[in-house]
């Protein structure tokens, strides 16, 4: 197979592959440490498309795999707080790949589980309910103002305001 290799000078050239991994950066990293590396490796390099979509293709279902921001979102976990608990193993992550590079994934369901038992996030719950709750209290007590308003000036002789 052939691949396209850009040069440090900013040449493309041809090259064979030899069967390898399809990416040829002259560091020996495969395509596996590549789509799973933190950052960008140093030097050029030229991907095997074919190769990453069969790749893609035999990847388990993601079904119920969110990413960090939408774990975040739905949640209410800082997007710390989950990188935390993915690191000490707390909850599953895998990183997967998209359009704009790897990015890691989390299953919704046990981010959702992790953050009802945390002591921290459950004050947190019960605050915002208590806020709601007031919210809540504040409105009902604004209407009935208005309806006694609205009777108060309804009841005044006319030419009163």
């Amino acid at each position: 197979m052939t691949v396209s290799v850009i040069s440090e000078d900013g040449n493309s050239e041809d090259r064979d592959s030899g069967g390898g991994d399809g990416i040829k950066d002259g560091g020996g990293h495969g395509e596996a440490a590549r789509a799973t590396s933190a950052g960008p490796s140093p030097g050029p390099s030229s991907v095997d498309w074919d190769q990453l979509l069969a790749q893609l293709a035999t990847q388990p279902d993601d079904e119920g795999w969110v990413t960090l921001d939408e774990a975040c979102r739905a949640s209410g976990v800082s997007r710390s707080t989950l990188r935390s608990w993915y690191r000490k193993g707390v909850v599953p992550s895998r990183m997967v790949a998209s359009l704009h590079g790897p990015q890691r994934v989390v299953p919704l369901e046990g981010v959702l589980e992790r953050s009802a038992a945390s002591p921290r996030l459950r004050r947190q719950l019960d605050h915002a309910h208590s806020l709601q709750s007031q919210i809540d209290d504040l409105r009902h007590r604004v209407e009935l103002l208005e309806t006694l308003l609205a009777e108060a000036i309804e009841g005044r002789p006319p030419g009163e305001g």
